[in-house]
């Protein structure tokens, strides 16, 4: 795995965002290369969320800069940064729980216009998550919560992603949950896709993550090789629960 400066799928420099006048990111830098998987980790609060939302334009930044393949991506609206090829499966999952999991996975597609594409798309997300071929008729929001997760995971995969940004995607789950999530994860990546994860589950994140970053109060503290991040006092202490 290369990660080289020619690799940058992914480049956010000096990025500060606010909620009115409460500065939430002061001056985050980080970047996500081909082929990797990176973490976001922090504690409630910490600015990871919100990251996320200046990356896909829900919160824009008042200072410094958001590249997306090499082109500035800083001021676009959220829709222009979605064809783009940046996607994400929300924390909370976010799914319209009265429409059936195949219309909620064509809500993903919504932008695009390749109806053969789309058809392949919708194969592969039957094939990375089997359950919810079996549920595409089922309305989302009677589903249980590790196959709403994996509905809104399919739904981000619809748009085809250069990029996909996964929202705390274990919160609320069964451990065999869990683990099935996020072995589709490894999967995704394997598949081609970069992915940008924000997860409490610092040690399960640590695990298939390429690199990670530690945030507090809106400011990266900590970076480095997951299992350098594993294997830190401080990441011990704070997130593994360690004493």
């Amino acid at each position: 795995m290369s990660t080289g400066a020619d690799d940058r799928v992914l480049e956010l420099d000096g990025v500060e965002t606010y909620y009115g006048t409460i500065r939430a990111l002061s001056g985050i830098s980080l970047d996500v290369h081909k082929g990797e998987i990176v973490t976001l980790l922090g504690a409630n609060g910490a600015g990871k969320t919100t990251t996320l939302r200046s990356i896909n334009g829900l919160n824009r930044p008042r200072h410094g800069s958001i590249r997306f393949q090499g082109e500035d991506i800083t001021s676009l609206r959220a829709h222009e940064i979605v064809k783009k090829g940046i996607s994400q499966s929300p924390e909370g999952r976010k799914l319209f729980s009265r429409m059936t999991v195949v219309e909620n996975l064509e809500m993903g597609a919504f932008q695009r216009t390749d109806r053969a594409a789309i058809r392949e798309d919708m194969d592969r997300v039957y094939g990375l998550f089997p359950r919810l071929a079996e549920r595409k008729l089922q309305k989302a929001g009677t589903m249980s919560g590790g196959e709403q997760q994996m509905c809104a995971i399919g739904r981000a995969l619809m748009a085809r992603p250069k990029l996909l940004m996964l929202d705390e995607p274990s919160m609320g789950l069964a451990p065999i949950f869990v683990d099935r999530i996020f072995e589709t994860v490894v999967e995704i990546n394997k598949q081609g896709t970069p992915i940008l994860l924000v997860e409490q589950n610092a040690l399960m994140a640590l695990d298939v993550a390429s690199r990670g970053y530690v945030l507090e109060t809106g400011r990266v503290v900590l970076e480095g090789r997951a299992s350098d991040l594993k294997t830190n006092e401080q990441v011990r202490k704070t997130y593994l629960g360690e004493s």
